[in-house]
């Protein structure tokens, strides 16, 4: 890692584009690299109805900022339904996921600390070239459960209802 960071900026709508879990357009706004392994920085777009694996990290912990929609979010025993602005801290070591809306996409920043997650996701994803057509094929499950856990990520099945 740089003992010495730079600062930088990004618009709405710079930082490298990907398609992540098959249709999330992700854009990486930060890295470890780039904030000297403090955190890394990811800006999602969830698709109406979509849900993460129930998952845990062993290595970070998961905040989540909603910006737009609605997102179902399950940590721990703790269920949270919020709109823009809902703030949730999923600690490491600590089960957790979410589902968007059915009516309706939405959009969150999610924070990891330290940074790793963020290359999880950039290692799972496809890049978006074309950020209004999502790749058709589903993702992977296989490779999805080897590079979590290379990751220290533990995917634990679907999100419980």
């Amino acid at each position: 890692m740089p003992t010495q960071q730079e600062p930088y900026a990004l618009a709405h709508d710079d930082g490298q584009a990907l398609w992540f879990l098959g249709n999330v357009l992700t854009r990486v706004k930060a890295t470890g690299e780039q904030t000297g392994g403090a955190y890394g920085l990811i800006d999602q777009v969830i698709p109406a109805g979509f849900a993460s694996p129930w998952h845990v990290h062993h290595a970070e912990d998961e905040t989540f900022y909603v910006l737009e929609g609605t997102i179902t979010f399950l940590c721990g025993e703790t269920r949270v339904v919020g709109g823009p602005g809902t703030f949730v801290y999923g600690p490491r070591g600590v089960p957790h996921g979410f589902r968007a809306a059915v009516d309706a996409p939405a959009r969150l920043l999610v924070l990891n600390t330290p940074a790793g997650f963020e290359r999880f996701v950039m290692e799972m994803s496809e890049p978006a070239t074309d950020v209004s057509s999502p790749p058709t094929a589903p993702p992977d499950l296989e490779r999805l459960m080897t590079v979590a856990a290379r990751y220290d990520i533990d995917i634990l099945g679907p999100l419980p209802e």
